[in-house]
């Protein structure tokens, strides 16, 4: 059997299940990552970040989950990108990354994640998300972006449409 494509899926009248925020903090050279401790992702290394609470809006949520994850809080943080993930088992969800560039407090490994600091030229791509590597070299140069992931068995990215926008896109969740 050969694995679905993007094609095959209704994108007019597609919805997410999830919705879901990740928040990357840069200091220099240098980028906060997470190693996940549980839930959706476990093991695997991103930003801090996770669903959205009812009536919470994006930026809300990915403020307060960085708290949470690793004890920080992020200041002034800027949205960067949208992307929805159709995954072949059905789940989908639509993330809503963001960048800072300060924050207050210090990085503390919770119950939830471990927290990472890595130069932004050597990311550990190979324990991270597939797409991953896709979009965030735009984040850290500070260049918008969208677009829709499908993944696979085993978390492998079967195909994606990924691309950066103009510095001036803006989301109505902004």
């Amino acid at each position: 059997m050969t694995d679905p494509r993007l094609a095959d899926y209704d994108w007019e009248s597609w919805h997410a299940q999830q919705h879901a925020t990740l928040m990357f903090v840069l200091r220099g050279e240098e980028i906060l990552l997470i190693r996940k401790k549980r839930g959706l992702g476990e093991g695997k290394i991103n930003g801090p970040g996770g669903k959205l609470d009812p009536g919470e809006t994006p930026l809300a949520c990915a403020v307060r989950e960085t708290r949470e994850e690793v004890g920080i809080t992020a200041v002034q943080p800027r949205a960067m990108g949208q992307i929805d993930f159709q995954f072949v088992h059905g789940l989908t969800i639509r993330g809503y990354i963001y960048r800072a560039d300060d924050f207050q407090g210090t990085p503390t490994e919770t119950a939830e994640a471990i927290p990472l600091w890595r130069p932004v030229r050597a990311l550990p791509f190979e324990e991270m998300w597939q797409d991953d590597a896709v979009w965030l070299p735009w984040l850290i140069d500070d260049r918008r972006f969208a677009g829709r992931v499908l993944i696979g068995a085993e978390d492998r990215m079967l195909e994606h449409d990924l691309r950066p926008l103009p510095g001036t896109h803006r989301w109505a969740w902004e």
